[in-house]
């Protein structure tokens, strides 16, 4: 099945040939018609006025064709073929019963209409005999010598050739053709040349609504004239000077958000760090008082460990918004990285590793260590032993795993755990996280130019970082 372009310049480029060729087909059509039609009559004009001439100038003893005369003979018609032959022609004389033939054709190749005819005068009639294109001539001789025309019976059929007419009408034929694809060559780069000065504005469109994708909220459009293509440029100059307004109050709001939430965790550290500072002092007294208070002072202990790590994240969060957050890349064993980790955090016990001591990878060890410790944190928390965390190098970096036992995360959640503040399930709504640590480990990931993904197992959730060599 063909199928037609549907491009805008295509259908221009068709349109408008389709339309010239349409119309130089219907020009050279009714030109060839007029053009045939005054050879033909100009052919037939002089045809009859020959053949009218010529029969004033027969000298022929008309006076014998009367009723009851002797017919003419062989040699007198002859004389009267002669005197209408020419070259290339063809002369019939007929009178009653009797008939001369001069050339290839006979009386069968009269047509019987124009036989009727010819007792009404000079008369004409085209035909075709065997496959070539004839005028046939017929005229009935008068006899004028009582003073007035007087039909006699005889009867003379010229039939002259129309070689020559075809043959203009060929070469005319021709011309148009040749013509005609002048015409098609012409309108097709007309048509290319216009559809390109029509299409120019919207490509021109197309081009700047590609650069305001790609964030270059500046473009503007060039507007020339008064027409429709002029509006349409215009109205786009409008729409970016308005949309840039917008992304740059947004931008705005979002530098000041940014700042904001910075301003906030680093003054928060203050306050906190006293905090901790009681905590841990009340720590130690916890054990020696009653149940009620002890459990008071437990609360308050877990509330600011929460609250410390909320501002730690928060900060975390702000460098990476703010473009702040790069990378101090160094050999590091991943082994003893990963232990060292768990150790500061005390998790040695709770988690296995399986790692090579002999890999050593080029990272970030402060980020590397943030990674491993908010996904080895989000299973203990949020899963159920073993935590399994495994480390080894692949042919381009190196690729680190970390599963849990427990329930899993749900299906419809995978799609979101990397989402800040998210927590999979009503119930971890004030759980002990953030709900920032996995966000905080896909940025650090990126950071290092590597990817992360989760998936569930059965049972438990992996999962997987892939980080390249530095």
């Amino acid at each position: 099945m063909i199928r037609l372009p549907t491009g805008l310049r295509a259908r221009l480029v068709i349109t408008f040939t389709l339309v010239a060729v349409g119309a130089s087909v219907l020009v050279a059509t009714i030109g060839f018609e007029l053009a045939k039609g005054a050879l033909i009559e100009r052919a037939e004009n002089s045809s009859i006025d020959l053949v009218t001439r010529e029969l004033e100038r027969i000298a022929f003893p008309v006076g014998r064709l009367r009723p009851g005369e002797a017919a003419p003979t062989t040699t007198e018609l002859a004389t009267v073929s002669a005197a209408l032959s020419g070259p290339g022609r063809s002369v019939i004389v007929e009178y009653r019963d009797l008939a001369y033939a001069e050339g290839q054709l006979t009386m069968a190749n009269v047509p019987n209409e124009l036989y009727g005819r010819a007792k009404q005068g000079v008369v004409s009639q085209r035909k075709v005999i065997h496959d070539e294109l004839w005028l046939i001539i017929g005229a009935e001789v008068y006899r004028a010598d009582s003073g007035f025309p007087e039909p006699t019976g005889l009867r003379v059929f010229v039939f002259f050739p129309l070689h020559d007419e075809e043959a203009q009408l060929a070469a005319l034929r021709t011309t148009f053709t040749q013509a005609g694809v002048v015409i098609l060559l012409i309108a097709l780069v007309v048509a290319l040349l216009s559809a390109r000065q029509v299409l120019l504005p919207v490509r021109r469109l197309s081009a700047a609504a590609q650069a305001l994708g790609e964030g270059r909220l500046d473009t503007r459009l060039p507007v020339s004239g008064h027409d429709e293509l002029a509006g349409l440029s215009a109205l786009f100059n409008d729409a970016a000077a308005a949309l840039e307004l917008s992304v740059a109050e947004l931008r705005s709001l979002e530098a000041m958000s940014r700042r904001f939430v910075a301003d906030v965790s680093h003054e928060l550290r203050t306050p906190l760090t006293a905090m901790t500072a009681v905590a841990d002092m009340l720590s130690d007294e916890a054990k020696r008082l009653p149940d009620a208070p002890a459990e008071a002072v437990r609360l308050v202990l877990g509330e600011i460990e929460r609250l410390r790590e909320l501002v730690e994240h928060l900060i975390e969060i702000s460098r990476f918004d703010a473009g702040t957050a790069t990378l101090n890349l160094e050999p590091v064993n991943v082994a003893d990285a990963v232990q060292d980790c768990l150790e500061v955090r005390g998790w040695s016990d709770q988690v296995r590793v399986n790692a090579s001591q002999s890999l050593t990878v080029n990272l970030d060890p402060r980020r590397f260590d943030v990674i491993v410790a908010n996904l080895v944190g989000n299973a203990l928390k949020h899963g159920l032993p073993p935590v399994l965390v495994s480390a080894r190098g692949t042919e381009n970096g190196l690729e680190v795993k970390v599963r849990d036992h427990g329930k899993g995360i749900p299906e419809e959640a995978l799609p979101h755990v990397f989402d800040r503040f998210f927590k999979a399930g009503a119930g971890r709504a004030r759980s002990q996280g953030s709900g920032l640590g996995l966000a905080i480990a896909r940025a650090n990931v990126h950071l290092h130019g590597g990817t992360i993904s989760v998936r569930r197992q059965e049972p438990g959730t992996l999962f997987t970082v892939w980080l390249p060599h530095g």
